[in-house]
């Protein structure tokens, strides 16, 4: 049996109309049929660049998080404080939601539940959002009197968390998820206030959070 005709980027294209699948039909109708359709191509040639359905929706994880990474990490780099992060997370939240890939998230999460190949590579995918927090927050907490006190590796993912979080919960509660991202940036402007103290005070609030940590 000859081998399907694969033409140039038809490897992007599968990797593409498998995103447009999720978003528009959901991972339980999402299959090489369906994936092929979307890119225009023969099914045939999603086993021949990626062996099995599975494989190509990691790849497909992986290959969306990247682009939307690429997108705002030059925005991400010119944020200076907690403030300005939470902004832009409610602008990223906008645009994400209106370019549907809101939905493309919440419908490989669903899937990762049962196939830990979908999991791995939806977490490594989280984790290059993770990583691009994380350098914002090492940035923006230094010279904050919580820069001694809080831990940016885990509270990148504690960020993450929540925004992946409230981008599911609004499919359900609009107006909550909003009121939640609200109560975020209202801690925002708690950590702005500790910065624009003067140093006695500052140094007071040091000392007092090094007695409240203090094992």
């Amino acid at each position: 049996m000859s081998r399907p005709q694969a033409g140039p980027g038809t490897r992007e294209k599968l990797l593409e109309g498998a995103v447009r699948t999720l978003t528009e039909q959901g991972i339980a109708k999402t299959s090489a049929r369906s994936v092929a359709a979307a890119a225009g191509v023969n099914q045939a040639l999603v086993f021949y660049y990626f062996g099995s359905v599975d494989e190509l929706l990691s790849e497909a994880c992986r290959y969306a998080t990247e682009q939307r990474v690429g997108r705002y990490r030059e925005r991400l780099a010119a944020v200076s404080s907690l403030g300005e992060l939470l902004a832009f997370g409610r602008e990223m939240h906008e645009e994400e939601r209106e370019a549907g890939h809101v939905a493309v998230l919440a419908q490989l999460l669903a899937g990762a539940q049962t196939q830990p190949r979908l999991a791995a590579a939806t977490a490594a995918g989280l984790s290059l959002w993770v990583t691009e927090v994380e350098q914002v927050l090492v940035r923006v907490l230094a010279p904050s009197p919580l820069g001694e006190f809080a831990d940016p590796v885990g509270l990148a993912r504690a960020v993450a968390a929540s925004f992946v979080g409230i981008e599911l919960y609004e499919g359900v509660d609009r107006a909550g998820a909003s009121r939640a991202l609200d109560a975020l940036e209202q801690l925002a402007a708690v950590a702005a206030a500790l910065d624009d103290l003067g140093p006695v005070a500052q140094r007071a609030v040091r000392h007092r959070l090094r007695r409240a940590t203090r094992p």
